[in-house]
């Protein structure tokens, strides 16, 4: 019993909980205490009793607002009380002076979309609903660490079991309890989600209306709502049994657990975002699925997402919108408009490589880049391997990589930094320089190709000094000047380099009978999306592609579907620009590519073989990472790595590593896992090791260390010398020696592709084979002038132009009698002729 206590006059007994629990009675005395605390509240409920009780007799309505009709012979009903009052209409609450009564409240908080763009992620709801022992607290304690930990994330748990400790402490285990209980942790959720926060509720919420409902209001306030089932048979929660609540219920001890009684049913979802069979999986493999949909979501993400889940390129700020929409022009009015500009402008050439590079800018491969880089951005490239940007403009520097370099601006710095490791530079000779500085109020520089086709305008150029050697140290990571793009650079570029951003006179096209298999970020999207991929997973090439290559894809695809995704899809992307000169040409790795393809060696449905445009620089582990950057900006969310990407080996010119691997073979992999193109977390690696041909199935895969001897290797020697030998399939067994049986192995290579590169290989020193090693225009005779004729290909070293008899010269003889314009024709209006003979080399 608690003790009595005077105060005053009046005489009260002093309560505690913890008596309540057996727990001694808390006692309190002196000025301050809860003694005269209470007191106070004790005269004011007299007061009250008082004022009700004289309106009372004075017949003046009492309404305490609530119906009688909820009084029942046990006691109150609550449950119905709550139902009716949510029925009710809320006053139309007005938060500030800027919002309106029943308009949204959205003016008096910082705006949704500056909120998440600023965090870098969005608020969303992951609704886990199971049987208790389901692994719903197991799962999103390991999904919150992952997200927290590794993502850098705001993450919040509202679990069934600390919310019963605080927010709902006072509801039991009835249906309007289970109801109310899952009302105010949805509303908590809508709270913490609307704030830019990813919470993970862990409930049983039992009853689909009621999750519904919680549902409902996400989706009124356009917070996202992912409702995932633990798809977990009764029996095996009933064999985990964590808590023993099972046991309890099958002894009749527990009452009301769920799934267990008539009066406690399970209503799963009938449509849930995810369907999650954890009993059958890992937890780690549960938590890659969870994260998974909320990548799909974008909630991994502040900017804009795709509806399909696919990485956005760098720098987007609007669903929808391409660099290439922006930097290629394509209406013919502005076309002609640009044309009649670039004749009066000081001209630039581009070599066959920077073509490529300009193919790359303006197709939006190394977005955000809109130009050839200006000396700031190459310095930032070269140091950090990206560049710092600012798309939405939070702190005024989004055009800080198009302006003319300041180096006194210590200031200004953008908020993000994306990918981009290589310098994509357009070198200049010293008479260009002059040329444009001569005509610098033009403030424009039209670039043409080596046949003098204009192919776009730079604007307000910035010319500075080509540090070649500090751009080669750098870049390579060694010194080696036989090194064919260090060679390039030396040899056959300009001492000067021209920054600024670029306007494409209509995209590039090289006529060589490859442009059907060159597609756009923004063509690639559209092909992705009609294939409805959840997921794409990029392989570059630089070689014929065998049962290896096919073993890689498809062991990508496992992984991709391990991870959750339901229509993953490969993307066969071979380098399609300047190599070096023994590398396999690009017309036979494109046509052997699409043979395997359409042998089924690589299914048509999840595949797409596009050529991807940029150089090879044989940069390794630095190269690497921008060969991963620009598949993202197509929409590619893995890509394939194995050993030595991007590597060669040294020229005997090298410092350190003549003729020997000029990077180690494990660096490139491991530099583009700890690289800034993993930093916005919407890109990832499939890593792989080298592979054998198993002679006991005829597939390549992993060695089986337990039975080495059945597994042979084939490097890409051997498969350049069997090919060139014209060898033929093996008969099984296997010969140790296929080089001596002048046989490759079942299933090496569809036989079509097979064909491909054998004709190649004993062909390639042909003079006349014709092979096209990588992109160059082609050029092609437009229109010829009249009484003309043209032999061979514009563009090729046998193409010829003719004049014809009988037009200029006025003279006989019929169509198609050639004439030599230096010798047939009159130099002088009127006259008969020349002085020299027809047909004379003098």
């Amino acid at each position: 019993m608690a003790s009595a206590t005077k105060k005053g006059n009046i005489k009260y007994a002093l309560a505690s909980q913890d008596e309540e629990k057996g727990a001694p009675a808390r006692t309190s005395s002196g000025p301050g205490s809860d003694e005269g605390e209470r007191g106070h509240y004790f005269i004011f409920f007299c007061v009250l009793i008082a004022i009700v009780y004289v309106l009372s007799r004075t017949g003046a309505p009492v309404d305490c607002g609530v119906d009688p009709a909820l009084a029942t012979p046990e006691g109150f009903d609550i449950g119905a009380y709550r139902a009716a009052a949510l029925k009710m209409t809320p006053p139309n609450i007005i938060e500030c002076a800027e919002a309106e009564a029943g308009a949204s409240q959205e003016a008096c908080h910082l705006p949704t979309t500056m909120r998440y763009k600023a965090l870098g992620q969005k608020g969303a709801t992951l609704w886990m609903t199971g049987y208790s022992g389901s692994g719903k607290s197991t799962i999103a304690k390991a999904l919150e660490r992952y997200l927290v930990v590794d993502l850098g994330l705001s993450v919040q748990n509202l679990d069934g079991d600390n919310v019963r400790t605080g927010l709902n402490r006072d509801l039991g285990f009835s249906p309007g309890d289970r109801a109310e209980s899952v009302r105010r942790v949805g509303e908590m959720a809508c709270l913490f989600s609307g704030g830019g926060v990813i919470t993970l509720v862990t409930l049983v919420s039992p009853y689909r209306a009621d999750r519904d409902a919680a549902r409902k209001r996400h989706e009124e306030q356009g917070i996202k709502f992912i409702e995932v089932l633990m798809d977990v048979p009764l029996d095996v929660v009933q064999a985990r049994d964590p808590k023993g609540l099972y046991a309890k219920a099958l002894k009749g001890e527990l009452k009301g657990m769920t799934g267990m009684s008539d009066d406690a049913p399970y209503e799963p979802p009938l449509d849930p975002e995810v369907t999650l069979p954890n009993w059958k999986m890992t937890v780690e493999e549960s938590v890659s699925v969870l994260t998974s949909a909320l990548k799909g979501a974008g909630c991994l993400s502040g900017g804009p997402t795709h509806p399909l889940g696919l990485p956005l390129p760098y720098g987007t700020t609007k669903l929808g919108d391409f660099l290439e929409d922006q930097l290629t022009v394509t209406d013919p009015l502005k076309l002609a408009s640009l044309r009649s500009e670039a004749f009066g402008l000081p001209k630039a050439l581009l070599g066959d490589l920077e073509v490529n590079w300009l193919q790359v800018i303006g197709e939006g491969w190394a977005a955000p880049l809109r130009g050839f880089m200006r000396e700031g951005p190459l310095v930032q490239v070269l140091h950090f391997n990206s560049l710092v940007t600012d798309p939405f403009n939070r702190t005024g520097a989004s055009e800080l990589g198009q302006k003319t370099t300041d180096w006194n601006d210590y200031t200004t710095r953008g908020t993000e930094r994306v990918g981009l490791s290589v310098p994509i530079v357009l070198p200049c000779t010293s008479y260009t320089k002059a040329d444009i500085e001569a005509q610098a109020s033009k403030k424009a520089v039209a670039l043409v190709d080596k046949d003098g086709k204009t192919l776009a305008i730079l604007r307000n150029p910035e010319v500075y000094e080509y540090r070649k050697e500090e751009v080669a140290t750098r870049l390579f990571g060694a010194v080696d000047r036989g090194h064919p793009y260090v060679k390039h650079m030396y040899e056959e570029s300009g001492d000067w380099l021209i920054g600024g951003e670029v306007e494409l006179l209509g995209r590039v096209r090289y006529g060589d009978g490859l442009d059907k298999w060159r597609k756009t970020p923004k063509e690639l999207f559209k092909e992705f999306e009609a294939k409805k991929a959840d997921v794409v997973y990029a392989f570059q090439t630089r070689n014929p592609t065998h049962a290896g290559h096919a073993y890689l894809m498809k062991t990508g695809l496992d992984k991709m579907l391990a991870k959750g995704f339901k229509r993953p899809l490969l993307w066969l992307s071979p380098l399609g620009g300047w190599t070096k000169d023994d590398d396999v040409p690009l017309d036979v790795r494109v046509k052997q590519h699409q043979a395997i393809i359409d042998e089924g060696m690589l299914p048509e449905d999840s595949t797409v073989m596009a050529i991807w445009p940029a150089p090879m620089l044989y940069a390794g582990p630095t190269e690497v990472q921008f060969h991963a950057s620009a598949r993202r900006n197509a929409g590619a969310a893995y890509f394939v790595v194995g050993r030595d990407a991007a590597g060669i080996k040294g020229s005997p010119e090298a410092v350190a590593h003549p003729d020997d691997d000029l990077y180690k073979g494990e660096h490139a992999r491991y530099v583009l896992q700890m690289s800034p193109v993993l930093e916005d977390r919407q890109m990832g690696l499939i890593s792989f090791d080298k592979f054998y041909y198993d002679t006991t199935d005829h597939a390549m895969k992993a060695m089986d260390p337990s039975r080495p001897d059945d597994f042979i290797s084939i490097s890409g020697s051997k498969m350049r010398a069997l090919a060139r030998q014209g060898a033929t399939p093996c008969p099984d067994p296997i010969p140790p020696d296929l080089l001596a049986a002048n046989c490759v192995p079942k299933g090496f290579m569809v036989q079509k592709g097979w064909d491909i590169v054998c004709d190649y290989y004993q062909h390639a020193s042909d003079a006349d084979a014709g092979y096209l090693p990588w992109s160059k225009a082609v050029a092609v005779l437009e229109e010829a002038g009249p009484f003309t004729e043209h032999h061979g290909q514009q563009g090729s070293l046998d193409f010829r132009l003719y004049f014809t008899k009988g037009v200029l010269g006025g003279g006989g003889g019929g169509s198609g009698t050639l004439v030599s314009p230096w010798h047939d024709i009159p130099l002088l209006a009127g006259s008969s002729g020349s002085s020299g003979s027809s047909g004379s080399s003098g």
